[in-house]
């Protein structure tokens, strides 16, 4: 009976080369993870120009998934369609009919709103967006929540700039790279933001929970603030996010305690806007009077 071809590791030339070329990547991964230590800590600067570099890399492959699972998404979508065609078709008549009924009662508060405004002489002054973007991706589960926005520092994005969708607030931008960034997201656990409630007025700060929610807290102790179905907008306060922007949904109640849905979706919504940093305007002091 013949002997095994290998009966020890050292006899195999295949698994030498293996395991030398195993500690040549283990000891390059180590001299890089050390140089970019190096680098965060001698040059912040340079090494935030690695993590833009990083940022437009990643952009690509997101993009590249996303539009796979567009892609999936609209084929499962046409073959539902042709099987329901019938039904579909019966519920989309009765949704035009609800949504003319509602663009009719919409344009009469517009009519009534534009007149009230001008009785009181009062007028909004909406700051411009800087562009519109294609969201291309963003994080579905764990404590850090990004999403990831085709524009980066060529179009003229920079970090800690409002993003906003139809919906309503999505975050701030938190790193950009030259043609994409990254955007931190209001569920995000490191995110917190000045509101007020719509119903009454009451300042309060939501700060994201990282499990794609947001908890509000009152400002103000006592009674009974919030009320499932509260909508918070942002206030403006401590600029950065530009005042009455939806922001959540209040779900659940617990004492001067809200938990809260956020209005925007950044795995639905295809786009969004991107909006300068808010600062608010300074009120001049009251005159002394003149001795």
């Amino acid at each position: 009976m013949a002997a095994p071809r290998h009966r020890r590791r050292g006899f195999s030339r295949r698994v030498q080369y293996g395991l030398f070329a195993g500690y040549v990547v283990a000891i390059v991964g180590i001299l890089l993870a050390a140089g970019l230590l190096l680098i965060a800590r001698l040059d912040p600067r340079a090494f935030g120009t690695l993590r833009g570099i990083v940022v437009d890399a990643g952009a690509v492959f997101t993009g590249v998934g996303r539009v796979g699972v567009d892609a999936g998404n609209d084929v499962g979508a046409e073959i539902s369609a042709y099987f329901n065609a019938a039904s579909q078709n019966r519920a989309l008549k009765e949704e035009l009919a609800r949504e003319r009924r509602a663009v009719i009662a919409a344009k009469a508060v517009l009519a009534e709103n534009a007149r009230l405004k001008k009785l009181a002489r009062l007028s909004e002054h909406l700051p411009a967006p800087i562009l519109s973007a294609r969201l291309i991706g963003s994080t579905p589960t764990g404590q850090r929540r990004f999403a990831t926005l085709a524009a980066g520092t060529a179009e003229g994005v920079r970090p800690g700039m409002t993003v906003r969708s139809s919906e309503g607030l999505v975050g701030r931008v938190y790193e950009s790279g030259i043609f994409a960034s990254r955007v931190l997201l209001l569920t995000d656990g490191e995110t917190a933001v000045p509101v007020k409630i719509i119903r009454t007025g009451q300042a309060a700060l939501a700060a994201g929970q990282g499990d794609g929610t947001m908890e509000v807290r009152a400002l103000v102790a006592g009674g009974r603030q919030f009320r499932r179905g509260d909508l918070a907008v942002t206030s403006g306060t401590g600029g950065v996010y530009s005042p009455n922007i939806p922001v959540a949904v209040i779900t659940a109640v617990n004492g001067d305690r809200a938990i809260a849905r956020p209005l925007a979706d950044p795995a639905r919504g295809d786009f969004a806007a991107v909006y300068p940093i808010f600062q608010a305007p300074v009120s001049d002091p009251p005159a002394q009077p003149k001795p």
